[in-house]
């Protein structure tokens, strides 16, 4: 069985050194580490992760190579902004518009973020797939990376 293939926000990223966070987070990487998951990550995040602590970007380099990095493009830029314009994110949230049209149209898994404000909720991911099914692009999942470890351990990591 292939490992499902995971676009991490920045919020995911942060969290391995977040106290409120960091258990799950860091459970979800071991995860990683025994071949369950594939990260994935884009441009949008290592922008992000600029102005963040220095541990943060450490983590980051080390563990997303430039192949696991997607680039933004024309297509991803029409999605985001199908987004914004249906007003699933608000507009000063760009970024997360921008998450999620590299996640979809890269046709991974799942986008997984601890943002439950703009990014993890049920009425969020109704939204983005609504957008997706208009655009062409299948449905896809935003969870919350305690959604992806719980179940995994009987399985031993």
């Amino acid at each position: 069985m292939r490992p499902l293939s995971l676009y991490l926000d920045t919020s995911v990223i942060g969290g391995y050194f977040d106290p409120e966070f960091m258990a799950d987070t860091r459970a979800l990487w071991r995860l990683m580490e025994a071949g369950r998951f594939r990260f994935v990550t884009s441009q949008v995040v290592i922008e992000e992760v600029l102005g963040a602590p220095p541990e943060v970007r450490e983590l980051m380099y080390r563990y997303f190579p430039m192949k696991d990095v997607l680039a933004r493009s024309e297509a991803t830029a029409r999605l985001a902004q199908a987004y914004l314009a249906r007003k699933v994110v608000p507009p000063d949230c760009s970024n997360d518009a921008w998450h999620v049209a590299m996640c979809s149209a890269s046709r991974l898994d799942c986008l997984v973020s601890w943002n439950f404000k703009h990014l993890t909720n049920v009425r969020r991911e109704a939204g983005f797939n609504e957008v997706n099914r208009l655009q062409g692009y299948p449905p896809m999942r935003i969870v919350a990376p305690t959604f992806l470890i719980h179940g995994q351990e009987e399985k031993g990591f």
